[in-house]
């Protein structure tokens, strides 16, 4: 059976799930800026209560971004670290897609806007439907202004809003039919997206794991 460990630190929320024996446990605490300190004690912590040693996952599952730089950083680094002593392969999976799974798991939505907030008067943007299960991505992730954010050309039906970026709710031209603005992305849907990646055979080497930060500039301020 397949063990896997998932971990995201990509907004305020520091969080870790595992899978095992079929069995998944999670630890879920909004810490900004504590991310650092905690993620590693919250793994030790996580396995402990398993009952399992590192040397029992088959791959590190990992929030890829988008989302707050010096967070997704902290993640890539801590699963790099783990994978490579490992010799484990990593399952990257997009933030917004981890919104967008714990929309569906909370509130039972098959279609998703998904928004975090990318500060400098911007919203991470995606729109995800849910198929078998697994919300997946309806035409791109994009970073933008609010006012230009929209829904695929095709959309029908009801929308649901879930993350940070819906703060600025009323510049998003998109009829919803109710929103969590202060939802933040959770290891254990972060896990469901991961597990499914697996079966598919997805996974990749440590090495070739990258952030997603869908900003070109990262550190430098908008110009007024």
């Amino acid at each position: 059976m397949t063990t896997l460990l998932a971990l995201d630190t990509a907004t305020e929320a520091c969080s870790v799930a595992l899978l095992h024996d079929g069995k998944v446990l999670s630890h879920y605490e909004v810490i900004p800026r504590l991310h650092a300190q905690k993620l590693l004690p919250m793994i030790k912590e996580l396995l402990a209560q398993a009952g399992i040693g590192l040397s029992a996952l088959d791959a590190i599952a990992f929030g890829r971004g988008p989302g707050a730089f010096t967070g997704v950083r902290i993640a890539i680094g801590v699963v790099q670290g783990l994978a490579f002593g490992l010799d484990r392969p990593v399952l990257p999976v997009s933030n917004l897609a981890v919104l967008a799974q714990r929309a569906y798991r909370e509130h039972g939505a098959t279609q998703v806007a998904a928004a975090i907030d990318a500060r400098m008067d911007e919203v991470y943007w995606g729109c995800y439907r849910e198929s078998a299960g697994e919300m997946r991505l309806a035409g791109e992730e994009a970073v933008m202004p609010p006012e230009q954010a929209a829904l695929p050309l095709d959309a029908s039906g009801q929308w649901f809003g879930a993350g940070t970026g819906w703060g600025y709710a009323s510049r998003i031209p998109v009829t919803l039919s109710g929103q969590d603005a202060s939802m933040l992305p959770h290891a254990e849907d972060l896990l469901t997206l991961a597990a499914l990646a697996w079966q598919r055979g997805e996974a990749i080497v440590a090495d070739d794991a990258q952030p997603v930060y869908l900003r070109d500039k990262v550190a430098t301020p908008k110009a007024r």
